[in-house]
């Protein structure tokens, strides 16, 4: 039987959970990765107890914040597709994807610490990556604009060593953004 899915929180408990999330995720992207729990509450204005009611350890903070980054990413992805053809779709998700690994380089170090949890989180977020990449093909094979023998692994496999490497070296979101070029053009259907 599966596990009854979580209560909604209250009102004002919510709004607790949210102003601790963007303290830390303020924080992380600044580059404050090793920033105590008792100061991401002081900064959202809530009891170190209440850091405690909504998350286990610091590492649970982090893998929330990384998993809404993830949300936020893959309901802009599927967003796309209501105001742009499919292929631009595509191409515009990739360059969010690369965005992404250049704003959460100063969160990489933070979510090092829960690399060696064994933590679900990294799986979670590629496989949702990947079933957002998968819908935006989808929608571009059906409208005949782009081909049909790439799925959204294979591109997460061509973003990889783009999003994966050195963020520090001076060119890399321009050079990221010109492989996204590449990706996206050799996706259309040529005819």
């Amino acid at each position: 039987m599966p596990p009854p899915p979580p209560r909604r929180l209250r009102a004002d408990a919510q709004r607790n959970r949210d102003a601790l999330l963007a303290s830390a995720r303020e924080a992380f992207l600044n580059g404050e990765t090793e920033i105590r729990v008792e100061e991401i509450a002081r900064r959202a204005g809530v009891a170190v107890g209440t850091v405690y009611r909504h998350f286990d350890t610091r590492e649970a903070v982090i893998e929330a914040v990384f998993r809404q980054e993830v949300d936020e990413l893959c309901a802009g992805g599927a967003a796309l597709l209501e105001d742009h053809p499919p292929e631009q779709a595509v191409r515009m998700f990739l360059l969010q994807l690369v965005d992404h690994a250049a704003v959460s380089k100063g969160m990489a170090v933070a979510l090092e610490a829960i690399m060696a949890t064994r933590s679900p989180v990294f799986d979670d977020a590629r496989s949702r990556m990947t079933q957002t990449l998968d819908a935006l093909l989808g929608a571009g094979v059906s409208a005949g604009s782009v081909r049909d023998d790439i799925n959204g692994r294979t591109l997460m496999l061509g973003l990889s060593g783009v999003c994966g490497g050195p963020k520090d070296a001076p060119d890399w979101l321009e050079d990221g953004r010109q492989v996204v070029g590449l990706l996206a053009d050799g996706l259309l259907v040529r005819g």
